[in-house]
């Protein structure tokens, strides 16, 4: 198994069921149901110094499910460019995350997870298996519809761990 497939798998692995599409839901709604229960005081917590608070790591979701739509709408209708990384720290960096209303930020999260469902869910089934390249890697428009449930179950994961029990929620 090659680094970038170990790095997918890591993504892949947070998936509880074999039933991707109904994840794709269902994190969606626990990371609503979350945020909607911040503060707007709580929602600037971070966890340590240089993390990013939970209004980053919001927008951070929202940015990276952008960019993953954007590859699966590309793959799924055949273009083959080979399609650019992004980082995603100089994306957080340059994303005002801290400046904005957590209420903007939860709606823009709302309405791109929505334009993923429409989007998956419309899929001819015949598509899901092409490929194309991002990132220098071969990628299948299903393994990265997966990867926004399996990013979304791993910032989830964070979210638990590190901020919410230090904000005395778990």
């Amino acid at each position: 198994m090659t680094d970038f497939q170990k790095y997918i798998q890591r993504y892949l692995d947070q998936i509880p069921s074999g039933d991707w599409l109904g994840e794709l839901k269902k994190s969606g709604e626990k990371t609503i149901g979350i945020y909607s229960n911040l503060t707007e005081e709580q929602s600037k917590f971070a966890y340590a110094e240089g993390k990013w608070t939970l209004k980053g790591l919001l927008l951070h979701l929202s940015d990276t499910e952008r960019v993953f739509q954007y590859r699966i709408l590309a793959f799924a209708r055949g273009d083959q460019n080979n399609l650019p990384g992004f980082d995603e720290n100089e994306y957080a960096d340059r994303s005002f995350a801290n400046e904005r209303a957590l209420a903007s930020l939860l709606e823009e999260y709302r309405t791109v997870r929505k334009s993923s469902e429409i989007l998956l869910e419309n899929l001819a089934p015949s598509v899901l298996q092409n490929t194309g390249i991002a990132s220098g890697n071969e990628l299948s428009v299903e393994t990265i519809g997966k990867l926004i449930v399996g990013h979304n179950y791993h910032h989830l994961a964070i979210i638990e761990e590190r901020y919410l029990s230090k904000l005395g929620w778990m």
